[in-house]
């Protein structure tokens, strides 16, 4: 029997113009902040424990953890930063929240605010994102006007909360914390190299919350109907629906929303999410989580789309990404294009990454074009290993697992070419 599964995106396609307030409100929009004004930030804090939220973005981090250390925290200034620098190929779905419910984003980034005793808000939005941009300043400027942000919110007094709204200018790296907090300072973009615990010293040396743009949309969902009730929506690892960005060979490619828990095979396959490949011919493998997570293969295809159920088979939600390609498709060129990006992408501020990144994408492009050398497996392994743990931030530190995955499950391929 199916689970209901319809809170992210109960709202979707139902707006003359998601913006309005008063289009929100009467789609039961706002209830939860008026519901968490009425319950002690502690009470608050044990639904979002109880739901077992884990973040949105990639990291799985529990949420109610980070809300906690932010409130334990002393400071006159404290700071609630949604992440929605969503910047690699096949990840959309954040996209899609703040296009069709902004306000709920909003939302919930006002209940953060309230539970965490903040009353500074930032969303940093992907530079490409220009039309999302203008429809989200819109949606902050009628929340404003109608009370919902400012000072004394909803009446309550010192309940002060505001939201600037932030442009990227297109660098993946802005993705990670601590690059993404100095842009907002208006310094480069560049990772830190010494890294704090931010509910201690984030934005300008003070506490902060960062989460992305899915993890805020939750909190409303979790106030309105209990922590109990979200968790049963997904697994004992991790509760709730989660939103996925579907593409490639698939015959219905799309932002879905999902119990955590459902199989792969049935979002792959099911007329009701992917309806199996496009091409005609079988699905190969799907690239999952975001350029930066490994791709599955075989038996994999089958696994439960769960936090727990993808690491049990080495897999990870990661962004929600999948990526789905057909047989017609070689893993190293694949690859290629892979790499490519990572190495478009790399700040350059650390040498594993902005040299190591660039050597892999030779190698993989000599093999591709019929220029490899027996040795390359091995140099390739060498040179991801050095990358993957030396590198200063995630972009590197991660880039290793599409490669290691595809070597693991297909090495013939990278044979071919490398004896070619």
């Amino acid at each position: 029997m199916k689970r209901d599964r319809i809170f992210l995106t109960k709202r979707f396609d139902r707006f003359n113009n998601p913006s309005s307030v008063d289009e929100y409100e009467n789609l039961d929009g706002y209830k939860a902040l008026k519901k968490a004004i009425s319950m002690t930030r502690e009470e608050i804090l044990d639904e979002v424990d109880t739901a077992l939220l884990r973040g949105r973005g990639g990291a799985g981090f529990p949420a109610g953890i980070k809300m906690r250390s932010m409130l334990e925290e002393e400071s006159d200034i404290k700071y609630i930063v949604c992440n929605a620098d969503e910047g690699e190929p096949g990840t959309f779905k954040d996209g899609a929240l703040l296009q069709k419910d902004p306000l709920s984003v909003i939302e919930g980034m006002t209940i953060s605010a309230y539970c965490c005793d903040a009353k500074y808000g930032y969303i940093y939005i992907r530079g490409e994102y220009g039309k999302i941009r203008a429809e989200f300043v819109e949606a902050v400027e009628n929340a404003r006007k109608k009370g919902y942000l400012g000072e004394n919110i909803l009446g309550v007094e010192g309940f002060d909360f505001d939201i600037k709204v932030v442009s990227g200018a297109g660098a993946y790296v802005c993705g990670e914390n601590s690059a993404l907090l100095n842009s907002i300072e208006a310094k480069p973009g560049r990772p830190k190299v010494k890294m704090y615990h931010l509910a201690e010293k984030g934005l300008y040396d003070r506490p902060t919350l960062v989460n992305n743009v899915e993890t805020f949309a939750c909190l409303p969902i979790i106030v309105e109907e209990g922590g109990q009730r979200f968790l049963e929506l997904g697994t004992k690892g991790g509760g709730g629906t989660k939103l996925i960005s579907l593409s490639g060979h698939i015959k219905n490619p799309g932002v879905y929303e999902i119990n955590l828990g459902t199989p792969m095979d049935e979002i792959l396959n099911s007329e009701e999410f992917g309806g199996g490949s496009s091409t005609g011919h079988p699905i190969k493998f799907i690239h999952i989580g975001g350029q930066s997570g490994p791709l599955a293969f075989d038996e994999q295809l089958k696994a439960e789309y769960s936090y727990d159920g993808l690491k049990e088979v080495g897999l990870s939600v990661g962004s929600g990404a999948i990526v789905v390609l057909d047989e017609t498709v070689n893993v190293v060129e694949y690859l290629e294009h892979v790499f490519l990006f990572f190495e478009e992408e790399s700040c350059g501020k650390c040498n594993p990454c902005r040299i190591g990144t660039t050597r892999i994408r030779e190698i993989l492009s000599d093999m591709v074009r019929g220029k490899g050398r027996k040795d390359d497996i091995e140099t390739l392994e060498y040179l991801i290993d050095n990358v993957s743990s030396l590198a200063m931030c995630g972009l590197g530190q991660s880039e290793d697992k599409a490669i290691i995955s595809a070597l693991k499950y297909r090495e013939n391929e990278f044979k071919e070419l490398a004896l070619n």
